[in-house]
């Protein structure tokens, strides 16, 4: 079992930046990629940006140029810096470890906001 708690989301103004933060426990050995998802209000969940554990990383189109996924694995946490924000970006952010054997784990969600 892995337990993923995001933070960093909140209000922001189009054009700033925020960083948003995915710290897993449990069963973390198991682990083989993290992501960052999106699910604005009456639209389907999105994949972000994700990262493997070997670093490899990919990004959404709409996303590319402007956010940045990192994974530290000595403290089992994974980032997502988030530049040049523009309010098309707003919505709950969810955090997604794959793991072995096909298990998969969500974050609880957080919420990211942004002003025009």
């Amino acid at each position: 079992q892995v337990h993923l708690v995001e933070s960093g989301g909140g209000l922001v103004q189009a054009g700033g930046s925020l960083r948003l933060s995915c710290a897993a426990s449990g069963s973390i050995y198991s682990i083989y990629s993290m992501g960052w998802y999106r699910q604005a209000p009456g639209k389907q969940r999105e994949l972000v940006a994700r990262i493997s554990d070997g670093g490899t990383t990919n990004y959404a189109a709409s996303v590319k140029g402007r956010f940045t996924i990192s994974r530290d694995n000595a403290k089992n946490t994974a980032h997502l810096q988030m530049n040049s924000l523009k309010p098309e970006d707003t919505a709950v952010y969810y955090c997604k470890a794959e793991a072995a054997w096909g298990h998969y784990y969500w974050g609880q969600g957080t919420q990211v906001t942004v002003s025009s």
